[in-house]
Parts: C-alpha cells; structure tokens; sequence
C-alpha cells in the first residue's frame, strides 16, 4: 500500500519542467526541451526513492505537443531511447509505480469526431510514453468519463463504443474515474461493467457528485477492487481535500492530517494505493506516510523539522518553540502533534516582527560571504520590511538570490523559499 502524490515537487532543487509556444515548435527547441524535461524527470524519479515514495504521477507535459503530430514529429521515443531506458530501469529497480492523467480536454464521447480524434491522439501520446520506459500494464493512465451533452444515456453509449475501438496497448493501462461534475461513481462502475476498464475512486469528486455520502469510502472502493485484474496491479483511489473558503472542488494547500488519519483508518483494510491530489505535491505525500509509518523513527520528523523550521518561525515564534519542545524527547515519535503545530503555523501569515525573526536566523547562513554592497542592500530591505510586511516577498527574493549565488545548500534545501 502506497501513499504517493502528482506531477510536480516542492523543495527539490533543480527539477522545473519547460516548454515553449507552437510558433517557437522547431526541432531544435523541441529536442532541448525534451532531454531536459526526462532529465527532471530522473531527478524526481531519484528523489522519490530518497523518500521512499513509491507511488507517482508523471506530468502529461514532458513532450511538449506530444500528442500533436503536425507540430511535434520527432520521433522522440528513439530520438531519446537512452534515457527512457535508464529512467524506466529506475522505475523498475526503485519498485516506484507511475502514472499519467490526460487534462479536461482529452474527451472519449464528445459527438464532435474531431474533438474525439485529438482524445485519441493524446491516449496514443501517453501509451506511447509509458511504452518508451518500458514498464508493465500496473502503470496506468487515467481518464474520466467526458461530458453529458444534454444526453447522458447518450454519451455513455459513446464512450463505451469509442473504449472499444481503442487500439488494445492503451486499454492495456486506460483507468477511468468518476468525477465532480457528471458521473457519479456507481455510473463509472456500469461503464466499467461495459468496458473492461478498472476503476479509480476519487473520494472528494463523491462528496460533490455522489447520490449516497452516508456510505464509508471503503465501501465503494471495494467495488471498485472489484474492476481490477492481477494484469493491473494493485488498486488504486484518489485522495484529496477542499480548500477552505476555496471554490467547491478546490483541492487543498495541504493534507489536514487529523482528517487523513480517519480516512485511512477506513480505507487501510482495503490495501490500495493512495494518490494524493494537494497543492504541496510530494510534502503532505510525505507527512502521510509518516503519520502511517510502522518504522516511526524521531529522526524522520528532525529531518522534516530541519526542512520547515525557518517557514515556521516566519509566522510563529510561538509555534516554533513548541515544536522545538516537542522534538526534544528522542523516544517519542509524536507524529500526529508535530503535524498539528505546522498545519497551525502554516495558517497563520507572517508579520513585520515574525518575518524580521526569520530572516536575521536565515541570512546568517549567507552573512559572511556577502559583498558590503549586499549587506547595505539587505539592510535597506529589512528597514522597508518594517515599515510593510507587504515588502517581504521582495526581501525573501534577495535572500533567495543570496543563498544560490553563495550555494548555503541548507537553505536550499531546505522550504523556506517554497511557501
């Protein structure tokens, strides 16, 4: 069972994807991109295994218009072949599973012939990604439904027609899920009924769009077991929270962990994986591995602890304290607390005072290294900083500056320019 997050990291020097605008599309700029784009690929896919995450989603972004053919027509899976047999070795080795998910617009039962035609198109771009690492039918895309078009009988009908055209090596990792908006998930296990195609639950998309929110999650994910062959590996579900005071649907800034840890203790008998869908990535995939681990080691939470301690300090000196206090027991493993104190810390928004606090602590790591003309400078900032805590961003840029120019690895390394 693995605990796993999408895409993009936080914290993790040196490991930003890129791309370009079509009319900028030539084969030289394509070629760049895409060696650099595996390359930060192979840095996450090294990091995860640092971390012990086993479970990732790779952007649908890595080939810039992969899956338009009439502007991208390298043959970039050969072009590339070292890498992707190099990155996928490591998938392999690390025993990390991965993942794809195509965005809004890749829709299997749109009347229109051409809108499924580009749907199509991006399916056969993700397969063929998959395909150049080389890994087995257990890596999976995932897709939803499509739209309801007035006709929801209709467009089920068409997605199911559509699935059953599709060439046999995407049906081979096609995973379909329900969603937030029009269908529920007792409609996406009647179409899976029809196709073949194992389902993912997504238990924010139920709460939104679902008949039953009396029913546990576990429930309905055993159904959804149900859809998966030993050919797809081990079950997987979608986990994710609501921002408060966002929009309905607004996945949260991170995993509140007192309300993780009920989920889990409902779902855990289930042995599925858990994708987190979270605005911090890879650092509440983290946090709820270590709230579940068996291992529970104190220094795992000083190493977080030594990662957001100045992000703390930026808001609460109160708070920092605490958890300072908290750490001090080498015995314990206070996991559930510790997370508590940085979820409240991370609430609150830094001040002229708690900002002033941090950022002393953090350009001590820089101080002796500087130019006078950059200590001058640093002091103008923290007098306009004073005066206006709206002028911290500003201040937090230089340090930034600093701290790369300098290479004060620890701060790095470390969250503070992250938040």
């Amino acid at each position: 069972m693995s605990i796993g997050y999408a895409c993009l990291t936080k914290g993790v020097l040196n490991a930003k994807y890129k791309t370009c605008r079509k009319q900028n599309a030539n084969e030289e700029n394509l070629k760049e991109l895409i060696g650099h784009n595996l390359t930060v690929l192979e840095r996450m896919i090294d990091y995860n295994h640092q971390e012990g995450i086993r479970l990732f989603r790779m952007s649908s972004d890595l080939i810039p218009f992969g899956s338009d053919f009439e502007v991208n027509h390298l043959n970039w899976s050969e072009l590339f072949n070292e890498q992707f047999d190099r990155i996928g070795k490591k998938i392999e080795d690390f025993g990390i599973r991965v993942s794809m998910h195509p965005g809004q617009y890749t829709v299997l039962n749109s009347p229109n012939e051409d809108v499924v035609r580009r749907a199509i198109d991006d399916l056969t771009y993700h397969t063929l990604f998959m395909d150049s690492l080389k890994v087995d039918s257990t890596h999976k895309i995932v897709l939803h439904i499509g739209g309801v078009y007035q006709d929801k009988p209709a467009a089920i009908n068409r997605f199911i027609e559509v699935y059953h055209e599709l060439d046999q090596r995407i049906k081979n990792r096609l995973i379909i899920e329900n969603d937030d908006r029009s269908y529920t998930i007792e409609e996406v296990l009647h179409i899976s009924e029809k196709t073949g195609a194992p389902v993912v639950y997504d238990n924010l998309h139920h709460y939104i769009n679902g008949s039953d929110y009396m029913t546990p999650d576990s429930y309905w994910i055993n159904l959804a077991k149900k859809t998966w062959k030993e050919k797809d590996g081990r079950a997987k579900v979608h986990y994710s929270q609501q921002q408060m005071n966002g929009r309905i649907g607004a996945h949260s800034q991170w995993i509140r962990i007192d309300e993780f840890m009920l989920y889990y203790e409902d779902v855990a008998p289930c042995q599925v994986d858990i994708m987190l869908e979270v605005k911090d990535k890879n650092l509440s995939a983290i946090k709820c591995m270590l709230a579940t681990s068996e291992k529970r080691q104190i220094r795992d939470l000083e190493k977080e602890w030594a990662r957001y301690k100045y992000t703390v300090l930026e808001r609460s000196a109160v708070v920092y304290q605490s958890i300072r206090e908290l750490l001090k027991d080498k015995e314990a493993y206070p996991v559930i607390e510790f997370y508590r104190l940085l979820e409240a810390a991370l609430e609150e928004k830094p001040t002229s005072t708690t900002a002033l606090n941090a950022l002393d602590h953090v350009f001590g790591y820089v101080k002796r290294d500087v130019t006078a003309k950059e200590k001058a400078t640093y002091k103008t900032h923290r007098n306009q900083l004073l005066s206006d805590v709206k002028n911290y961003p500003k201040v937090k840029r230089f340090i930034n500056r600093l701290a790369e120019k300098y290479q004060a690895t620890y701060l790095l390394e470390s969250l503070f320019f992250d938040f």
